[in-house]
């Protein structure tokens, strides 16, 4: 092992997963020709080629295909011994990777990271967001060491804690006339701006305009992002369902206004786990911070 580069293997990872040296270089923050370099040095390291262009796509060769299977092993065993050793330092320090649903990211975990960051100065903590599927693989495969989720989730690999609900509700421009209450009949009078196929929430609205035979929803337009959904909605354009916490008054340049559903709807928030995962101060920390923030109580 005397003079191996383990950023060099996740480099040449990065290039492998991606396709190209260019996208390895974004997400490392690197120059390209830094990334063409350190790929270089790994290939004199070892005296094999790793990878070979293939139209414009950087592809590996055997040897290439070899190496790749064994950096996740890898990466993972390094993660788990620094996750040890961590446990036996005094303080609050090392770094904690986070997957979330992007409105929690936006609504929910900034002022939660925040208390941390400034109770916890040492403590490193990075963000990914995706959907509940994506982030629970990640965590299963240790990519990630917390997860905050919309249940359901389903696996025998992690501990699952439920910490708090958020209730749903239908918002319109702010001179539409609606009443106090939104029920699928009602909704199903409006153009419809929802999210795109695949997302938990999407599917938790979906089930509700379905339920007591109402039609399926037939979306006018369909985003990834809740603030494009309320600028589109505060335009006029269409109405939609969001989970309450996005909807913050004065977070839109064009107001709208939200109802509660009849029948109600929520989804469920949980944090979730690895069952084998080294509860690490700095983890303990991000866990507790969630679970206060969630119960209303920022105490760690």
């Amino acid at each position: 092992m005397r003079g191996f580069n383990l950023d060099h293997l996740q480099t040449f990872a990065d290039v492998i997963d991606l396709g190209s040296f260019s996208a390895a270089a974004e997400r490392r923050n690197l120059s390209q020709p830094a990334i063409s370099q350190q790929v270089k040095l790994l290939e004199t390291r070892l005296g094999v080629r790793l990878i070979e262009r293939i139209g414009k796509r950087a592809m590996p060769t055997a040897a290439g295909q070899a190496l790749r299977a064994h950096i996740g092993p890898i990466d993972h065993a390094l993660r788990d011994a620094l996750d040890a050793v961590a446990s036996f330092g005094d303080g609050v320090r090392g770094r904690v990777r986070i997957g979330c649903g992007a409105t929690a990211c936006i609504y929910f975990l900034p002022a939660v990271l925040a208390d941390i960051q400034h109770r916890f100065p040492d403590l490193e903590i990075s963000v990914k967001t995706g959907n509940t599927a994506e982030m629970t693989r990640l965590v299963e495969d240790n990519d990630l060491d917390i997860g905050f989720v919309t249940l359901p989730v389903n696996s025998r690999a992690l501990d699952i804690t439920p910490i708090m609900k958020d209730p749903f509700v239908a918002i319109f421009a702010a001179d539409a006339n609606v009443g106090d209450v939104v029920t699928p009949q009602v909704l199903a009078g409006f153009p419809l701006v929802f999210f795109e196929q695949g997302s938990n929430t999407r599917n938790i609205a979906d089930g509700w305009l379905r339920a007591d035979g109402n039609v399926a929803a037939r979306p006018v337009m369909e985003l990834g992002s809740v603030e494009a959904i309320k600028e589109l909605v505060g335009a006029g354009l269409g109405a939609s369902i969001l989970p309450s916490m996005a909807v913050v008054p004065g977070r839109t340049r064009l107001p709208v206004v939200s109802r509660p559903l009849l029948p109600d709807l929520g989804r469920e928030l949980a944090v979730i786990l690895r069952r084998d995962k080294t509860l690490t101060a700095g983890l303990r920390a991000v866990h507790n911070g969630i679970q206060a923030a969630g119960l209303g109580n920022m105490v760690l």
